[in-house]
């Protein structure tokens, strides 16, 4: 599972500073105007949007219809991978083996 962990971090590090460095040079609420002129913006904003909720599924099917994965939803929306990266490296803190991270947990 290090090579999971490993993954996580870089994808969370990685997140961090393009997101912080985007941030820095531009507004997200200036983009967010412009956005729907670009067909292929449109396109791969609901290509990210589906893989969210692909991954919230995953979520749910570990945790169940819960609080905790309604705000793992909310997270997923709002902060993408770097909610992603953070749920995965805590399933993987849990988890014994590899397989645990496709077991339901229980309650």
């Amino acid at each position: 599972m290090n090579y999971l962990k490993f993954w996580a971090w870089a994808v969370l590090i990685a997140m961090l500073v393009v997101t912080s460095w985007a941030s820095l040079h531009e507004s997200i609420f200036h983009v967010i105007t412009n956005f729907p002129d670009e067909p292929w913006w449109v396109a791969t904003l609901f290509d990210t949007y589906f893989a969210f909720i692909f991954f919230w599924l995953w979520i749910v099917y570990r945790e169940g219809w819960s609080i905790p994965s309604f705000i793992w939803l909310i997270a997923i929306l709002l902060l993408g991978n770097i909610a992603m990266s953070i749920y995965v490296l805590l399933a993987i803190q849990k988890a014994q083996d590899l397989s645990d991270l496709f077991r339901r947990q229980s309650a």
